[in-house]
This record gives C-alpha cells, structure tokens and sequence, in this order.
C-alpha cells in the first residue's frame, strides 16, 4: 500500500496529514491550556483578587474530548467528504462546543458556591445557596440542550411552548413554595436577620435558630417554638434586637412634696452619678417631669453599651440600688400613693336663752 492509495475518496497520505492535524491541534491546545493555567495559578497566589482564581477554575473544567473534536473539525479539512459528513462534523463540533459551555458555567456556579461557603458560617444560609446553584445548573443544562436540539435540526419551537405552559401550571401549583423559596433567597442575600437575633414580629418573640427554604424556626423566651413562612415573616415588621449597637433606658422616680427646692435642685445631678458609676452607660439627661398627684416626678435617661437584656437589667439593678444609697444618705424620701383628706366642719348654732 503506497501513499497514493485511495481510501474512501482520498490517498492515504491525505489521511495521514488529517490525522496529523487532529493530533496536532489537540497537543497544542492541550499545551496552551497547561501553560494558561500554570500562570494563572502562579497569578492567583500573588493577588488578592477572585478574577485570576475563577479563571484558572473555569479554564479546568475544559474537556479533553471537545479538545480532540476540535482537532477532528480541523483535521477534516484537506478531506474530500462529499456534502453531507462536513455538515455532520460541523454539527458535532458546534454539540461540543455547547456542552463545553455548559461545563464551563458550571465550574462558574461552584467557584461561585465555593467562595460563599468559606465566608459564610450560616449554615441554613449554605443550604438555600446549594439549592439555588443546584437550579442554577439545571436551568444551564436546560438551555445547552435546547440550542444543542436546535442545531440538530428538531423543532423546539413547540416544545418550548409545551415547556412555557407545563412551567406556567407548575409555578401555580407551587405558587407558595417558590414564594418561600425566593422570600429565602432574599433572607440569604439581604440580611435582614441572621442565626442567634433576638426577633420581635408583632406579638411574638425570639432568638432565630433555623433559616430554611420555606420557613424560619425562633426560639421564644418561654421555650416554645415560633414557625414563619418566609413570605410571611419578610411581610411583617421585624424589630431586630440582634441589630442593637446600644439600648436606652428610661426610668422616672417620685419624690414626696415636702422635699426640700435645694435638694429637689441637686436631684438630677444624684441621678446622673448613679448612672456613671455603672460600666457601660452613657447618660444623656435628667429632669424634673410632672408635678404628680401625689409625687414630684424626674425623668433620667441614658444608654448601655451592650444589646442583652440580661446585661440590661443587671445596670439598671444596680443604678436603682445605687439610687437608693442616695436618697437614703440625702435623707430624701420616695413618694408612695398617699391621700389628704380636708374636713371642712359648720360652725355650730347659738343656744337660746
């Protein structure tokens, strides 16, 4: 057999110079695509920056088999095929060049998923991510196989409509869920709320101890568990105590009537430093409010640097002690719901003689 021989319409030296291209282009790209990751990952480790990391990622996802289809679409070319197979291997290499793509992306989508993981310690958080990357793939592939059926040639056009429609019923159906789902989503990338705050919704109260893809579990402060659904807790008003940098006090004390004006004068003064002496207190004012029915009022407020209610109540314990020493070194007296009743008598009549 000589290199003129004809094998299926060409010589066999043609074959062996297509044969060499395929080899040849699959070595090069191959050898392009370790020397780009080499330097890539040689990049990644002198920057601080994700770009270089999410290439060099991305880039490793490249499939063997679409390198050497590749080869095969370049190595064809000196051949004389007919008509049809350069329309078979054109076909092929496009297939390939979108399930590439598909790979592609979803070496993107767990870059993505990779980095969320080691910033993240919420590991409800974690669980809605891998959810939404895990329909992030799936939409992916979704589409790759739709262009892939519309490059061979299948009419998609009425099953993208049967898609629309089935997609459209299903949405209705689990119209609840996927509300929850995104309410999720949203939770997750918002943060309005994160595992261990200290909720107020409404009437109810709780610390948060779980964030799900349909609901958000809180502990109440007598033990029981409060279930929301997403949707619903992201509806209502939140006060979130979790969030608080620092929580103001406010607390009024009566003094009786005969309270001397000097020492009714020196009172805010007294109140000011019962609230210094404590760790973690800024004052901010003290003053005399009402005239009561039966005390003379003095409004103090201040702020404690720390959110816990327990740390809360342990200042304003001791500020009402330290308030109590005050008053009983100043002699000054609290004043307690008291009454005066004024008898008003008639003057008695004259006696006759």
């Amino acid at each position: 057999m000589s290199l003129d021989t004809i094998i299926y319409g060409n010589t066999l030296q043609v074959w062996l110079t297509s044969l060499a291209i395929v080899i040849a282009t699959w070595i090069v790209l191959r050898l392009f695509e370790r020397v780009v990751l080499h330097r890539l990952h040689a990049l990644a480790k002198r920057t601080s920056t994700d770009w270089d990391d999410l290439a060099a990622h991305v880039l490793g996802k490249t499939s063997t088999l679409f390198l050497l289809v590749v080869g095969v679409y370049f190595g064809a070319r000196p051949l004389e095929l007919g008509n049809q197979a350069p329309r078979i291997i054109a076909a092929v290499t496009v297939v390939a060049l979108l399930v590439q793509a598909g790979l592609w992306a979803n070496g993107l989508i767990e870059f993505w998923l990779d980095r969320y993981r080691k910033r993240q310690e919420d590991l409800s958080s974690i669980t809605t991510m891998n959810a939404l990357a895990f329909m992030s793939k799936v939409a992916a592939w979704v589409v790759v196989l739709l262009l892939v059926l519309g490059n061979l040639g299948v009419d998609i056009t009425g099953l993208l409509t049967g898609v629309g429609i089935g997609g459209i019923a299903i949405a209705l159906a689990v119209q609840k869920i996927l509300s929850d789902l995104f309410a999720s989503l949203t939770i997750v990338l918002d943060k309005p709320f994160v595992l261990g705050d200290f909720l107020i919704v409404d009437d109810l109260m709780g610390t948060v101890e779980h964030i799900g893809l349909k609901s958000t579990r809180l502990t109440s402060i007598s033990g029981e568990q409060l279930v929301f659904s997403n949707t619903d807790l992201l509806s209502s008003r939140i006060r979130n105590y979790g969030r608080m940098q620092e929580r103001r006090a406010v607390f009024t004390i009566g003094v009786t009537y005969d309270t001397p004006r000097d020492k009714l004068r020196k009172l805010p003064e007294l109140l000011q430093k019962a609230v210094e002496s404590q760790e973690k207190t800024r004052f901010d004012r003290s003053h005399l409010k009402t005239f009561g029915d039966f005390s003379i009022n003095f409004e103090t407020v201040y702020y404690i640097g720390d959110s816990a209610y327990k740390t809360y109540m342990d200042i304003q314990q001791a500020v009402n002690l330290a308030v109590h020493r005050m008053f009983e070194d100043e002699g000054i007296e609290f004043a307690f719901p008291t009454q005066t009743v004024h008898l008003v008598g008639e003057a008695a009549p004259a006696k006759s003689s």
